[in-house]
Parts: C-alpha cells; structure tokens; sequence
C-alpha cells in the first residue's frame, strides 16, 4: 500500500471553491461542525483517502459490517454563489509529525488541483474548565483578513492560543501559505471534556456568515442540552480554580 492512497468517485467542476477543514481534535469540536455542515448542506462525497499514517484497524457499524479508517472529501455545488464548497472530515487526523505533514501537504495538493485559494480550518481550543458561552477565537494567513472576521464575531486575543495550532488546523494554515493560498483558522472555546456541540455550533454561527448560507442548528443544540446533563455533576465538583497557562491552547 502507498502511504496515502487517494480514491477519487468523482473530480467536480468547481467555481472557485473554498476548503472547510473539520477533522477530530479537541472537544472533536471542528468534526461535529464539519460534518454538521455535510448534512445541512447535503454535501457530496467525492473522494476517499486512505493512509498508512492513520492507526491500523476498521471501524464497525451496527450491522457487523467494516469500514477502513480515512478522511474524506465533500463537495457543494451553489448555483449562482461566487464560491463552491470542498469539506475535509474524517475518522483520524495523523498520528505521527511526519504523518501529519504528509497528509496536510497531499491534501493542499488535491485541493490547488481543484481549484482552491481560500481555505477555513475548523478546531477547539481547549480552557481545562466548563465554558457556558464559548467565544471562537481566530488565527489568520494574511493580516488584512482580521478586520473582516472580528466583524463577524471573531476574537483575536493577544497570547491566545499560546501554544499555537496543532494537527490539520494549523498545518494547512501554515502549508497553504507556503502553497499561495489565504486561510483562516476558527477556533471554538470548549473545555475539552467531552464532545462539545455548543462550541461547534459556535464555530458555525460565524462560518455560515462567511459562506453566506443558512443552517438549521437544532440538532446540535438537541446534543448539547444532552451533554449539559451530562456535565452538570461535574460543574459542581469542578474546583474553583483558573487552568495553568501550560494546559491552555491546544487545538486541533
């Protein structure tokens, strides 16, 4: 097997497309959006990738039958919108540094094939605490794309995140660069206790602004009154204590 190994169904025709990145990571905050976003806008599946870099196993459905991990991408077609739609998801992100550079690196190539000059990555940025109204911070390519999104309701905070972008968040921000293109990192607040709808929900408030689309968040405000059950034992026995400036920032 190649060490990335990429199964196209199809290669769209394309109207100046923008990539949307949303793979696991923190408070799995950019994959809920992502594929929220998949089911919203009834995305197209058009390819698979498949790699050596991903951990060696299947996954199992309800009926027994297996699928091999991989990543996949989405296209949406907008009849008249100036830019079509590309959404990255997937089961894993790379488990090693060069995994990870390897995959961002065949992914940016695909997605310049395609077309591709703007790119938003999707992520969490981890607080250790329960967060009641999470902001979504920002990290950006290019100095003048700040003023546009603080408009829309981004953060841009001076030593936040201190520790940087981890995985496929940061990496295509950085490589896109590297490759001409624009990109924007959107990074939902969430304690990084559990699977976080609120902060994706978040994350998505503002992508749809972006995108100019509408989204119907009903299903992800269903999953985060279920996880506010689920937290409120934890809210009472959390101690009463801000996180050490080490544990804050990790995104992915």
């Amino acid at each position: 097997m190649e060490d990335i190994l990429v199964v196209y169904k199809e290669k769209p025709d394309l109207t100046d497309p923008i990539l949307i990145e949303g793979l696991p990571g923190v408070g799995n905050v950019g994959k809920l959006a992502a594929e929220h976003l998949v089911d919203q806008l009834k995305a197209e599946k058009f390819v698979d990738i498949y790699s050596k870099y991903f951990p060696p196993q299947v996954l199992v459905d309800d009926s027994g039958i297996v699928k091999l991990v991989n990543n996949e991408m989405y296209y949406v077609k907008r009849d008249g919108a100036k830019h079509d739609m590309i959404v990255l998801i997937g089961d894993y992100q790379g488990l090693t540094p060069d995994g990870q550079y390897e995959l961002a690196d065949r992914m940016l190539k695909m997605a310049q094939e395609l077309g591709v000059k703007m790119i938003f990555t999707l992520g969490g940025y981890g607080l250790g605490k329960l967060v009641e109204k999470p902001r979504v911070l920002g990290a950006v390519s290019h100095e003048d794309l700040v003023p546009k999104m603080k408009e829309l309701g981004v953060t841009f905070s001076k030593g936040e995140p201190g520790s940087g972008i981890v995985g496929a968040s940061g990496l295509l921000l950085g490589l896109g660069k590297v490759y001409g293109m624009r990109s924007v990192c959107l990074m939902g607040e969430t304690s990084g206790y559990f699977v976080d709808p609120k902060a994706a929900q978040a994350v998505l408030e503002v992508l749809s602004k972006v995108l100019e689309v509408e989204l119907d968040f009903s299903d992800l405000e269903d999953k985060a009154e279920q996880i506010d059950l689920l937290t409120s034992k934890l809210k009472d026995t959390e101690p009463q204590q801000e996180p050490r400036k080490e544990d804050l920032g990790y995104i992915g």
